[in-house]
């Protein structure tokens, strides 16, 4: 589980991301460089990272899902997860 501390840094992340979205296409279309720099660092989308829904986790994340790989496999073996089992052959 990551530190609360940074997956709340995240959720600010994304909110900003979505706040100044229309701005910075704006301002980028336009070709203001200076006003774009006076934007917050944290609206842009590149800063965002791809953590896990249920866990907060950086590594290993399942884009599809959502999800670490931890999670996926403790909510797939559970059956939480519809239409994935595990594999035997």
């Amino acid at each position: 589980m990551a530190k609360k501390s940074v997956v709340a840094r995240q959720a600010k992340r994304e909110r900003l991301v979505v706040q100044y979205a229309e701005k910075r296409a704006a301002l980028k279309a336009s070709g203001d460089w200076k006003a774009l720099d006076d934007l917050p660092r944290n609206s842009s989308k590149v800063r965002l990272k791809n953590r896990c829904q249920v866990s907060g986790r950086p590594r290993g994340y399942i884009r599809y899902f959502g999800l670490s790989r931890v999670a996926f496999r403790d909510m797939a073996l559970n059956g939480t997860i519809p239409g994935v089992k595990k594999a035997s052959w």
